[in-house]
């Protein structure tokens, strides 16, 4: 039990710094993801274009939402759900989690994001699959809050006979302040 202490803590004064402020101090985040996987062909010519293969193929998609308070759009917390598809897993998971935010500017129109979540993923489909889930992502945002990003997901969720399972991904976020 006292293990979620330091979380509430922080919760609390991330809450009282964003309340005593006058402005708008919640945001939404909406983000699209494409998991990557490397290409197992990726030495071989193509027979039509005489180009060698990218080392890079597509294996899923993701879709996630959130919720939460801001301080100046530097730090947030919030809590944050959605969907990742893996294709070669053939795994379908909710992830429901806690996400941390960091945002420094890094020139006038820009931000570097570091975000961090922790929760709880379950697997759509296999029966009583829950597991941990854990998140980072590493991202450029503009001025007008959209976010190119890199993330890494982990899935602590017995699938094809490995104890876990995860994916990186190139992604696309909307964040409304």
């Amino acid at each position: 039990m006292n293990y979620r202490i330091p979380y509430l803590l922080l919760f609390y004064i991330i809450s009282s710094m964003a309340f005593s402020q006058n402005k708008k101090f919640t945001y939404t985040q909406f983000d699209v993801t494409v998991a990557l996987t490397g290409n197992p062909n990726r030495d071989e010519v193509d027979p039509y274009t005489n180009k060698k293969q990218s080392f890079f193929i597509p294996d899923g998609i993701g879709s996630k939402f959130g919720y939460g308070v801001h301080y100046n759009k530097w730090i947030a917390i919030g809590l944050h759900s959605g969907l990742n598809w893996e294709w070669s897993s053939k795994l379908v998971v909710a992830p429901v989690f806690a996400n941390f935010r960091l945002s420094p500017k890094i020139s006038d129109e820009t931000r570097i994001t570091l975000q961090a979540g922790l929760g709880k993923a379950i697997a759509l489909g296999r029966g009583n699959l829950i597991g941990d889930y854990k998140k980072i992502s590493l991202g450029i945002q503009t001025d007008d809050d959209l976010v190119l990003f890199v993330e890494v997901n982990h899935y602590a969720i017995p699938v094809n006979r490995r104890g876990d399972s995860g994916n990186v991904s190139i992604g696309l976020a909307l964040i409304s302040f």
